[in-house]
């Protein structure tokens, strides 16, 4: 664009110039041509402007994940995203692996973005507590940057106010379709594992609901068991440890034809473990990827697949079937935490640069197949189960739901259609 200006200044000068010269030759008396004092005023009021305009290529996008310890799924795609566009072009950030007592932190780690005069957008997954009102600060300070929510854990009628999009996994299909899968791969029991801080959110407590409906439905036995808070003093060593020891006595109450289900990622790897020890289900994840539990459980080391999911599914169910794990176990083919954050990142990116609509499912999961292109995606804008009002800027997905075997196959999730019925379910 500066080039351009420089173009028509120069035109003008040579313009000058040549008038001026034309004038020379000109007869006795006749005003030399030049061009009007309008268009030059103009011209160079154009040239002011367009110097103090900042280049709309030249943004960068900030991404806030948990660490490694918490969320390596999340932190992961992350660094995928970045490892595309370059660290000039992202910025990264970790909120507090305690982040419950270290709100303050939390907000901060994420307003602190927004001083960068560059940041354009900003994604925070999970959107753990303490997103919302960061939120509302970087808006206050900078309306102009994106604010974007992958696994909100706030209200999503506080979130959806100052969020311009947010994007969950869908709780309430997923509430239904897990348990039917339990349900078709013989299953007769199901135990939800969790504790007091994640039942307190509202989407965590509804999809419980659904699994307590669906497995009446399929005359299935619905348990709950409490583990402990790793954000708490005990931290992740003594939540994993609890799980670990607990799990023989879980077998031994709910017996081997049963599924287990945790809302935490840390306690997946013991879980995981466990069953394959002592017998029992796992359908998937809370947050399903080959990598989330699996590697731990399994003593796999998958740094040499990076972020080749194809290749790391196929170790994990390797291991799987000689552990004698086949049709017991499954997961989502892609991380769902790695596609979040770098997905709501490309996307994003794709917004800023014209290319797609904010809250165009079709755009965004576009952008999630980027980083996905092995399996398949479905999803529906939020509908409140009270008021029935659908939500703009909320997004529900799901993949289909691999089992590990030999050979394993898909459970063809995306393919159901869930009952209306379970969408009014609170």
């Amino acid at each position: 664009m500066k080039r351009k200006i420089m173009s028509v200044l120069l035109a003008f000068v040579s313009a000058a110039l040549l008038a001026a010269c034309a004038g020379a030759d000109a007869p006795a008396g006749a005003a030399p041509e030049s061009a009007p004092a309008e268009e030059v005023a103009e011209a160079a009021e154009s040239g002011n402007e367009t110097e103090e305009e900042p280049d709309e290529d030249d943004f960068r996008i900030g991404i806030v994940t948990g660490s490694y310890a918490q969320s390596e799924d999340d932190r992961r795609g992350a660094e995928a995203f970045r490892d595309k566009y370059g660290a000039d072009k992202v910025t990264l950030a970790i909120y507090p692996d305690n982040f419950t007592e270290e709100y303050d932190v939390t907000i901060q780690t994420i307003v602190n973005l927004a001083d960068d005069p560059k940041i354009r957008a900003i994604i925070v997954n999970q959107a753990i507590e303490g997103t919302t009102d960061a939120f509302r600060l970087v808006k206050e300070k900078r309306p102009d940057i994106l604010c974007i929510a992958g696994e909100a854990f706030d209200d999503f009628d506080d979130i959806r106010n100052v969020a311009d999009l947010v994007v969950n996994n869908d709780f309430v299909s997923r509430g239904y379709l897990i348990i039917k899968s339990a349900h078709d791969l013989g299953c007769d029991t199901f135990v939800h594992i969790s504790f007091p801080r994640h039942l307190s959110y509202e989407s965590y407590i509804r999809r419980v609901n659904i699994m307590k409906a669906a497995c009446e439905e399929f005359g299935m036995t619905f348990a709950m068991e409490e583990a402990p808070d790793p954000t708490t003093e005990v931290g992740v060593p003594g939540a994993q440890a609890y799980v670990t020891e607990h799990i023989p006595e879980w077998v031994d109450k709910y017996g081997r034809n049963c599924a287990y289900f945790c809302t935490n990622d840390a306690h997946t790897e013991p879980l995981i473990k466990g069953l394959l020890e002592y017998g029992g289900y796992f359908i998937e994840a809370d947050l399903p990827s080959p990598i989330m539990g699996y590697p731990g459980a399994l003593d796999l080391d998958l740094t040499g697949a990076n972020g080749n999911f194809e290749t790391i599914t196929k170790e994990v169910e390797d291991a799987i079937v000689a552990k004698g794990g086949a049709g017991r176990f499954g997961t989502w083919t892609s991380s769902c935490g790695f596609t979040n954050s770098a997905g709501l990142a490309e996307h994003a990116y794709n917004v800023l640069t014209g290319k797609s609509k904010l809250t165009d499912l079709g755009d965004i999961l576009s952008a999630y197949s980027v980083y996905s292109p092995e399996t398949e995606w479905n999803g529906s804008r939020f509908t409140n189960a009270t008021s029935g009002e659908v939500l703009d800027n909320i997004f529900l997905l799901y993949q289909d739901t691999y089992i590990f075997g030999d050979p394993g196959h898909y459970m063809g999730a995306t393919k159901i259609s869930v009952p209306k019925e379970y969408f009014t379910i609170e």
